[in-house]
């Protein structure tokens, strides 16, 4: 039957749709509706949706076609689908009927003009009629709508199943990232009473260097120049901070820094991090599958890349006390300079945090001897966070200077004022020459003593070698 007479039918009264093939696993689908559609548009917009994926089955799913091919094999096919039905359309709205079919069926529906927005940095649902973007550190509400619960879930399934994950009533919830490497979390009914709530977090493909961080108000010129040299020196270095505070675009860009020949290998749950390196190996988490069987742990991988001989090793989120205790003995035993991030509310919760997943992780630890641990393995922490006018900037960088009793001792070394609302208030030095300064000297490197002074200090300062 062809679209014009399945319209046809649907006209007279027809309650259910005929079949629709899931294009990933070659079954049917039964598509119910309500009774005959009053609006002409609908109506053909999901006849012609259901006519496309069932001509076109399996082939929606092939691997070897790139989104573009398969964008022109939805298009022809709705082109001649059009062709042959005599309900009236202008030729704006078949226009907009084929690009809304194509985005759905190729691409993520609703989503692609947000997708491709680049003042839109994350994307958040709260069902499918609540849609919400942040744009330049502001959270506002879209008119993007779907057109229920099922479409949305259609979006969603395109999402995790090309990353070989799931989502469903048996495993509610899942975290996923897209081509570009934007990070994908979702949670669906029942757990999300009104529906699902998707939370995509994009990341430019602009890989932002210190002089952009600096004219981002995120760093100070000082700052970034102590950060470039301590990098240099194989200091290791904890970013840390919030959620959505920018300690991944943190990250990336310390590892700028890098020297061409040291190998390098990323651990993440999910692939994010853009290393601008050649010497690059990255490994990605795997989640335990419907069995509970295959899971593949931070934990796991921290040890896996210790074998092949890595200059550093870099955890791009440091979420269980395995992977953190992994990560700091390897910094302890020859893998100095490497780096991770953790979600704290203050420098000093950076330790109690790692003490904390410790704990939780069961493992038999004291916290005396966590706290050994991070004070022998970390030398910097650089702190981060999200100010009140949305802009992200760093607050401190801090110098772990060792143990004093069962506490771990630490001096600032840049801090911004506490009064500032925005990254326009200056990261500013805070008058203490650190421990490292020595080991940056050592490494062959000059460095100005200068720019750790307070502005009073200065003109009294050499510099040294």
């Amino acid at each position: 039957m062809n679209l014009a007479e399945r319209l046809k039918e649907s006209r007279a009264g027809r309650t259910a749709a005929a079949p629709i093939p899931d294009p990933r696993t070659g079954n049917d689908s039964t598509v119910i509706s309500t009774g005959p559609p009053t609006d002409n548009y609908a109506e053909v917009r999901q006849e012609a949706r259901a006519f496309v994926v069932k001509n076109l089955g399996t082939r929606l799913a092939d691997a070897s076609l790139t989104d573009e091919d398969l964008r022109a094999l939805v298009t022809v096919e709705l082109q001649e689908a059009l062709s042959k039905i005599d309900t009236p359309l202008s030729t704006e709205a078949r226009a907009r009927l084929i690009s809304e079919i194509a985005q759905e069926v190729v691409g993520l529906g609703p989503l692609e003009p947000l997708l491709r927005d680049p003042t839109v940095t994350e994307i958040m649902t709260s069902g499918p009629y609540n849609v919400w973007v942040e744009r330049n550190g502001k959270t506002e509400r879209t008119d993007v709508r779907f057109d229920d619960e099922p479409h949305i879930r259609r979006i969603l399934d395109r999402i995790v199943s090309r990353i070989g994950r799931r989502i469903d009533e048996s495993s509610p919830k899942v975290d996923a990232r897209l081509p570009d490497g934007s990070r994908v979390h979702a949670i669906i009914e029942p757990l999300a009473v009104d529906g699902t709530a998707l939370t995509i977090r994009k990341f430019s493909e602009d890989k932002y260097t210190v002089d952009d961080l600096i004219a981002f108000g995120t760093l100070s010129p000082s700052a970034g120049e102590f950060l470039r040299k301590a990098v240099q020196a194989r200091l290791s270095i904890l970013v840390a901070g919030g959620t959505g505070s920018g300690k991944t675009t943190t990250l990336n860009m310390l590892s700028q820094f890098f020297l061409p020949h040291e190998r390098i290998v990323t651990i993440e749950d999910l692939a994010e991090l853009k290393l601008d390196h050649d010497h690059w190996i990255r490994l990605e988490g795997r989640p335990p599958n419907i069995e509970g069987k295959g899971e593949v742990t931070l934990s796991a991988l921290v040890k896996e890349s210790l074998r092949m001989r890595p200059d550093r090793v870099v955890v791009g989120e440091i979420r269980d006390g395995n992977a953190a205790m992994d990560m700091l003995q390897a910094m302890n035993t020859g893998h100095e300079g490497s780096m991770g991030t953790v979600h704290a509310n203050s420098p000093r919760d950076c330790f109690t945090r790692i003490d904390g997943m410790v704990a939780i992780a069961g493992m038999k630890i004291d916290q005396q001897a966590v706290y050994s641990q991070v004070a022998s393995a970390l030398d910097l922490i650089v702190y981060q966070t999200r100010m009140r006018d949305g802009t992200r900037a760093v607050t401190h960088i801090v110098e772990i200077t060792g143990m004093e009793g069962s506490v771990i001792s630490m001096q600032d070394i840049f801090v911004r004022p506490t009064s500032a609302e925005g990254a326009s208030d200056p990261l500013r030095a805070a008058g203490l020459i650190p421990n490292c300064y020595q080991r940056i000297i050592d490494s062959g490197q000059t460095i100005d003593r200068g720019m750790f002074l307070l502005p009073d200090e200065v003109g009294s300062a050499n510099r040294w070698r």
